[in-house]
């Protein structure tokens, strides 16, 4: 008698049999599905999410939230929007659409065939609507934010049975920083899925990624690289933007994969570490690539071509001899030293640009040490005065009876203890270049009245009389007062007001900005060059999560004294080099319990500070991740720790 063989079961098979299981007991057999799959389906359950059921409260945004999520997104969206035009038109009439959602899931942008689209507005996949895995279950715009990697989900590997007749491939786009900004997602009828679709998407979330580092540092000195020198130029090429000596700055996604390097690297790490090469040669010693592509090495042995595009505000580097490694360049623009990925400080830089050598007074605002002076002295030295005098005067430090001969001068003899001599006034002083007027909301109304007058007229008279003197100056002021409140309370001249707010710009807290590993880097780099400093992990996950009332100035005094403090052969600031003060604010959590051994200690420091870091990204786990210098998979993985202890 012939036996028959029985066939095996097919996927989809295997997944309405996985399916049984998991709604009968909620576990599945071996074998059933992929471990990738399962470990998705995994998260879905603990997310409280029943496959069969409907998840009450899914939020979904009002039209004015969805108006302000577009508002704050909109350069993603600006450079989105061609891009899916683009896919668009190759998905044309296959009963799919092309979505863009933010970092949280939430959908931004649709666009693709109306039929398609009204079936998918049935379960919300449509603009207003949020797709995390929380809410969701596995779909491939919240699951690829969660694994934050390219995703495929198709049919019945939706964790929710009703969008099983879906197809949808995601991808994350990051911008140069390597902060997440969204995902990009073309969804479809299932029936229509085709295995090309996951490389449409990636080809798409690169093209957005390549505009938006374009956009960040088209300016600025960029290394191209592919595995062809033909690829060079191309969509699939990598970008990775240095700064003056080597270190990288920015990066698009498929540069990192092509170095080998994780998002981390980002403003840690120099070009050197990753090719066996260094800047200087790039630029111009031997195999200069500033010209044509060159072949370079990765550190790993493999090769790769690359191309240097100098920018508008790079100069070659001359160099005194062939092979030398110093560069003697130093960026034209000096406001783009000041950008270190932090999207609000960007802002503040692109507005600045704007009204460079145009006779508009800037009003910089923010907390004391946030680095205002030191805006001022980068918008002066951008601009055509950059050879001109800066002036800077401290209105709150002068006594009320020394700022008015401070500040427009005075004739010979004009008071008791005058100069024989007189003096010219520091507003004259700053004739043809900038004067820098100081928590400007501290001066004495009857100053603020002089002043004003100066700057109607634009000549000064000084103290004790005489002929009006012509002045020519770039007004900057800066306060950590809001100037507006001062006004409505009578402590501030509305019409000075009006006068020294041509453009007002805030400039962010330390603890509000979203690139202290990168700021600490550079401070460590600028207090000991040469110095591979770097922070422990603990004292960096606590850095992100210490308020810093003193802003740029507290930190760059704390890591001064760090490094003083140590060894010759330590490379690591750990905390017996912090100031005690600080050391003492930053482990008072510790004690909050009896401590009974140093690993115990430790693991709940570690997990203290994860659960703050989370806190205070507003739950953003792309967010919190970077802040603790951790992947999104190993956040993951302690926070299902935290939850079992």
């Amino acid at each position: 008698m012939t036996s028959l063989a029985i066939a095996p079961p097919s996927p989809a098979d295997r997944l309405r049999i996985a399916r049984r299981q998991w709604l009968d007991t909620g576990s599945l057999a071996d074998g059933l599905l992929a471990p990738v799959l399962h470990a998705r389906w995994l998260r879905s359950q603990r997310h409280g999410l029943a496959p069969d059921g409907r998840t009450p409260g899914t939020p979904h945004a009002s039209s004015v939230q969805l108006a302000r999520a577009l508002d704050h997104r909109r350069t993603l969206v600006s450079h989105a929007k061609p891009v899916m035009a683009f896919l668009n038109e190759q998905i044309h009439e296959s009963d799919s659409i092309v979505v863009l959602a933010d970092p949280q899931g939430m959908l931004l942008h649709s666009m693709g065939d109306l039929g398609f689209a009204d079936r998918a507005a049935r379960v919300a996949l449509r603009p207003g609507a949020v797709w995390s895995e929380q809410w969701r279950g596995t779909n491939a715009i919240g699951t690829a934010l969660a694994e934050d990697a390219p995703v495929v989900v198709h049919g019945g590997e939706h964790y929710l049975e009703r969008n099983g007749f879906l197809t949808c491939a995601a991808a994350p786009i990051a911008d140069a920083s390597g902060q997440l900004l969204g995902v990009l997602d073309i969804s479809g009828d299932r029936r229509a899925y085709h295995r090309h679709t996951l490389g449409l998407v990636r080809s798409g979330a690169r093209m957005i990624e390549h505009q938006l580092f374009d956009t960040r540092h088209g300016a600025g000195l960029k290394l191209r690289i592919h595995s062809q020198a033909e690829g060079l130029g191309t969509v699939t090429e990598g970008l990775v933007a240095l700064s003056e000596d080597g270190w990288i700055v920015g990066a698009t996604t498929a540069a990192l994969e092509m170095l080998h390097l994780t998002r981390a690297a980002i403003g840690t790490t120099t070009i050197e570490r990753a090719l066996a090469v260094d800047l200087a040669t790039l630029l111009g010693g031997r195999g200069a690539a500033t010209r044509s592509p060159c072949a370079v090495r990765r550190r790993d042995g493999a090769d790769l071509w690359a191309r240097l595009d100098l920018g508008r505000t790079v100069r070659v580097p001359t160099f005194a001899r062939a092979g030398a490694t110093e560069l003697a360049a130093r960026p034209v623009d000096a406001l783009a030293s000041l950008d270190t990925g932090d999207s609000a400080m960007q802002m503040a830089i692109d507005r600045a640009r704007r009204v460079l050598d145009k006779p508009i007074a800037l009003l910089l605002q923010g907390e004391s040490g946030v680095g205002k002076e030191v805006f001022a002295r980068a918008v002066q030295r951008s601009g055509s005065r950059r050879s001109k005098p800066f002036v800077a005067v401290n209105c709150a430090a002068l006594p009320d009876t020394l700022i008015e001969a401070e500040l427009f001068g005075y004739r010979p003899g004009a008071f008791t203890g005058a100069s024989r001599d007189g003096a010219p006034g520091r507003i004259r002083e700053a004739h043809g270049g900038t004067l820098f007027l100081d928590e400007i909301g501290d001066m004495p109304l009857a100053m603020q009245a002089r002043l004003l007058r100066v700057l109607q007229e634009r000549q000064v008279v000084p103290l004790g009389g005489g002929k009006p003197v012509d002045v020519d100056f770039q007004l900057i002021c800066a306060t950590h007062r809001r100037l507006r409140n001062e006004v409505e309370g009578g402590r501030f001249r509305e019409d000075l007001y009006y006068r020294v707010n041509g453009l007002s710009l805030s400039l962010p807290a330390l603890r509000d900005r979203s690139d202290q590993t990168t700021l600490v880097n550079a401070m460590l780099r600028e207090i000991e060059p040469g110095r591979p400093l770097v922070l422990a992990p603990a004292v960096a996950a606590a850095f992100a999560t210490h308020h810093w009332p003193g802003n740029l100035r507290q930190l760059g005094n704390v890591l001064r004294t760090a490094c003083a403090l140590l060894g010759e052969d330590e490379t690591t600031i750990d905390w017996s080099h912090l100031p005690e003060d600080l050391a003492e604010d930053l482990v008072s959590l510790r004690r909050a319990r009896p401590i009974e051994d140093a690993q115990t200690d430790l693991r709940m420091q570690a997990d203290r500070c994860i659960e703050q870091v989370l806190s205070s990204s507003g739950g953003n786990m792309s967010e919190a991740a970077r802040r603790l210098g951790i992947s999104r998979n190993t956040l993951y993985r302690k926070l299902r720790n935290l939850k079992r202890s």
